[in-house]
């Protein structure tokens, strides 16, 4: 029944114009605005998407909302830190000093959103 239904995911931001400037100027995403008041679309490559929806009491969810496959993670980071991210440290799984993962799976980088949102750049099958 679902098999031809382009899904989409969505998640929320506690402030929509911080996390639109981050989206756009940051991280070079295309947005758009819905027509619902406050609602605003994250146009991915490939023609997903992703819908951002204000909400007062938001608590970031503990786990990534958002990856991102690039072909190199360390340039990804590189890039990103320039322009003003800060990339998480973990524990477990391990980081680095620039917070990459390198053990066990694909080299990820983690980092959050304004609203504390977790997103990666993750390798490039």
């Amino acid at each position: 029944m679902l098999a031809d239904s382009p899904a989409f995911s969505g998640f929320s931001v506690d402030d929509p114009a911080a996390a639109r400037r981050f989206y756009e100027d940051t991280l070079g995403l295309r947005v758009s605005d819905v027509e619902m008041d406050g609602l605003m679309r994250l146009d991915l490559a490939g023609g997903g998407h992703v819908l951002v929806y204000p909400k007062p009491d938001h608590t970031p969810a503990s786990f990534t909302v958002l990856n991102f496959p690039v072909p190199d993670v360390e340039k990804a980071v590189d890039e990103l830190t320039a322009r003003g991210v800060r990339f998480e440290q973990y524990e477990n799984p391990p980081t680095d000093a620039k917070g990459i993962m390198r053990e066990g799976g694909p080299l990820i980088a983690w980092f959050t959103d304004p609203a504390g949102n977790v997103f990666s750049v993750i390798a490039q099958d």
